[in-house]
């Protein structure tokens, strides 16, 4: 039996391209592509691990992909992921078919500037940055 690094958090995210999508986040966030199946591509670094996942097609139906995306921000789950600057990624997100909010939408709280964004299906992550 092969094992695994158990992480403190592991994100699923359930896409209609699945390829599409692994790719997005994999190119994004610059995660390691660990392990995946044709329905599954899993995605990791240090500290988190994103499962994306093949949605079945009676709810891709229901969600209806767009394209540019159609941002769903009516979700009641919002990762949120830490990086080093989150100016420098707004020409990666838009090159991999994402986007991110104004400069101007930018917040401070906790010590972090805070920037939401969507991937290519319109589902909202958020960007966080540290500030001295």
């Amino acid at each position: 039996m092969h094992e695994h690094a158990l992480r403190a958090m592991t994100l699923v995210i359930y896409a209609e391209d699945l390829k599409r999508l692994a790719n997005f986040y994999e190119s994004v966030l610059r995660l390691a592509r660990e392990d995946e199946a044709d329905d599954f591509v899993l995605l990791g670094s240090a500290s988190v691990e994103l499962a994306v996942v093949q949605a079945p097609s009676a709810v891709s139906e229901l969600i209806g992909i767009h394209s540019p995306p159609r941002v769903r921000s009516e979700t009641p789950i919002k990762p949120s992921f830490a990086v080093a600057d989150v100016e420098a990624m707004r020409s990666a997100i838009a090159a991999a078919g994402g986007g991110l909010k104004a400069a101007g939408a930018t917040w401070t709280w906790r010590g972090a500037l805070h920037l939401d964004g969507w991937d290519p299906e319109g589902n909202v992550f958020q960007l966080r940055q540290r500030v001295s």
